[in-house]
């Protein structure tokens, strides 16, 4: 009992008491009002982001408490805190970097709830911004369409500084992607060129239109050069085939159906022209021998 008197009676004690108890309070009024600041906003992300905001302040105006509460004693409080801090930081090296690295993601704008990023050889959407890691919902390579494969990976935010950061939504949410269509010698190339980018353009056409005004709005942002939206077909001589190359802008999130759509059309266009175009897939041609795709009877 009078040890507890001494410690109630003691300045320093009742500060840290004091401060104790503010720090309840402020915390307290910011999880109390948080359901109020998100209530109107609909987008996920910005709701996150409002929320951070508002611990954020809660956690500043903790800090002024504790300034306040201890404005006399700076001095001496400012060693204290400095040398406990250097032992911290050096104990807690992985600790300190990550919540640094939250700080540059924050504040740097590298990424934010919602975006499809890569972080070192992670891929996939993120769905939360941590203070020590960031949480995403993995998605698989760009060969298998870029869909979840339902497994949540944590990241430490520390990664931001070693490893580089991809986004492929944040400024510019569109990519270029290839596809090669192999067809036999003998098939009537300027056909096929032509066939392939109209089909091309038809299919993209939604696409080449939103990725010209991203693409404006990002050149004021950015000094980068001008850059064609619109589908190019190339071709180039292999060993048993000539293959035309599509090259063509999708959004991230769509680009596994718009492969589906490219190769659909263009199935229905070789069905439609035998005479014209064989493709070939395993060295076999997908017209009848004696055609004028076949390599034996060449188009005159």
């Amino acid at each position: 009992m009078e040890l507890l008197l001494k410690w109630i009676h003691n300045e320093t004690a009742a500060r840290f008491a004091f401060l104790a108890f503010t720090t309840l309070v402020i915390l307290g009024l910011v999880r109390l009002f948080q359901p109020y600041l998100v209530r109107g906003i609909k987008e996920a992300s910005t709701r996150y982001r409002t929320r951070r905001f508002a611990n954020l302040v809660g956690y500043f105006a903790v800090v002024i408490a504790a300034i306040s509460i201890f404005s006399d004693q700076l001095g001496v409080f400012g060693v204290v805190l400095g040398v406990a801090g250097a032992g911290a930081a050096f104990a807690l090296q992985d600790l300190v970097a990550g919540v640094a690295g939250w700080f540059v993601i924050a504040f740097g704008r590298f990424y934010k709830v919602g975006d499809r990023v890569q972080l070192g050889s992670i891929r996939g959407d993120v769905v939360e911004i941590g203070v020590l890691r960031t949480t995403i919902m993995e998605a698989g390579d760009w060969d298998k369409g870029g869909l979840y494969t339902g497994a949540i990976v944590r990241v430490p935010n520390s990664a931001s500084f070693k490893t580089p950061v991809h986004n492929y939504s944040a400024e510019f949410p569109y990519l270029w992607d290839e596809i090669t269509i192999p067809v036999r010698y003998g098939s009537d190339y300027p056909f096929v060129h032509e066939t392939l980018r109209q089909i091309a353009s038809e299919v993209t056409t939604d696409d080449v239109t939103g990725a010209r005004a991203e693409w404006r709005r990002l050149t004021v942002k950015y000094p980068v050069g001008d850059a064609s939206a619109d589908p190019s077909v190339t071709m180039a001589p292999a060993k048993e085939s000539v293959e035309f190359t599509v090259r063509y802008i999708t959004d991230y999130r769509t680009r596994r159906a718009q492969r589906d759509k490219l190769f659909t059309r263009i199935l229905e266009e070789v069905a439609r022209n035998p005479d014209r175009v064989a493709l070939a897939v395993g060295g076999l041609a997908t017209s009848a021998p004696g055609t004028a795709a076949d390599p034996r009877n060449p188009p005159s």
